[in-house]
């Protein structure tokens, strides 16, 4: 038997190359060696998004449409929708019965989503207890492994704690996942920082190749090189950072010494970036614009995922309410 993972994003409409590099290659190397669950996060994305939903369904269509441009494959993994698995929400509502609400307050992520979204009204119950949904989430499909990169271990460990509380209340019904540290590359924006929709700096996977040109023509570099005649330095250059991400080595390392030597100048080191982007992009776009002319099927892949989904998260619902008590009178 293969080992099981659950991982999930939260719907924000079409991903950029920095939650391609980041998450959603490392899912599509992990269907050949694990048995993989693959959510569309909705339930979640409420915790911070409640005020305004009618661009919901838009992004659930365009971020899965981006799972399978990028190689996601619904005959080797499960592909669904959070909200068409209303298990999720049934054990979210027993486990939090047992959660003490100090493990929560602790979750680090918490006070630091405070604070970042401060606009916000998200002093609410549904997102101080997220960390249980999302534990109820792995648990769900028995999850023995849960792709993660440093900042999410904390999340993890809640989880097995949860489990432990359970199953020492209980018996022992629930499975302990444990953390698997994936390679997350954090790739430069466009203006320097970290690549985010919320900076408005990003490249997304579907873009067509000559806004993704335009777009790099103006980006960041070294800011002490001033005139093509000056040395740059590019351990310093956002630019020369997604050369190491998208061009071929040799490439690299010509740039990185012809960079040096200013023999190169920006223009033209940003004119070889847009090339190596657009070449690993081409057969994305290709496949996206394939998939966007059929959204039927795409709604038939989340449909039969639901209900494989529902069936192993039925079963786990039935052994944790028979520990509970909950399915019989006597």
């Amino acid at each position: 038997m293969k080992d099981r993972v659950l991982s999930g994003m939260q719907p924000s409409g079409a991903l950029h190359i920095g939650n391609w590099m980041g998450a959603l290659d490392n899912w599509v190397k992990m269907q050949d060696i694990y048995d993989s669950y693959f959510m569309v996060a909705d339930f979640h994305s409420l915790t911070t998004g409640y005020h305004d939903t009618r661009q919901l369904p838009s992004m659930v269509f365009n971020m899965v449409v981006d799972w399978l441009a990028a190689g996601l494959d619904p005959q080797r993994s499960i592909i669904f929708r959070q909200s068409m698995v209303p298990q999720h929400a049934e054990l979210h509502l027993l486990l939090s019965m047992i959660t003490p609400l100090g493990w929560l307050e602790r979750v680090p992520s918490y006070k630091e989503k405070l604070k970042e979204l401060a606009q916000r009204d998200i002093h609410t119950y549904g997102f101080l207890g997220y960390p249980v949904l999302m534990s109820s989430d792995i648990i769900l499909y028995r999850a023995n492994k849960v792709p993660v990169g440093q900042d999410q271990v904390p999340h993890v460990e809640l989880t097995r704690e949860i489990v432990r509380r359970f199953n020492t209340l209980y018996g022992d019904v629930l499975v302990e996942p444990e953390a698997v540290l994936t390679e997350a590359r954090v790739l430069p924006g466009l203006d320097g920082k970290k690549m985010s929709k919320s900076y408005g700096n990003t490249l997304a996977l579907g873009e067509p190749a000559d806004s993704i040109t335009k777009k790099i023509r103006v980006m960041v570099t070294d800011p002490a090189r001033v005139k093509r005649s000056d040395p740059g330095h590019p351990e310093v250059c956002p630019v020369f950072s997604l050369h190491k991400v998208f061009s071929e080595q040799q490439t690299v390392e010509e740039i990185d010494q012809a960079c040096r030597n200013a023999t190169i100048g920006c223009v033209d080191c940003k004119a070889l970036l847009a090339e190596s982007i657009n070449t690993r992009l081409d057969p994305i776009r290709e496949r996206r614009t394939q998939w966007e002319a059929h959204p039927e099927q795409v709604e038939e892949i989340l449909q039969e995922g639901a209900k494989s989904a529902q069936k192993l998260a039925q079963a786990t619902m039935d052994e944790v309410k028979d520990a509970m008590h909950l399915n019989t009178l006597q």
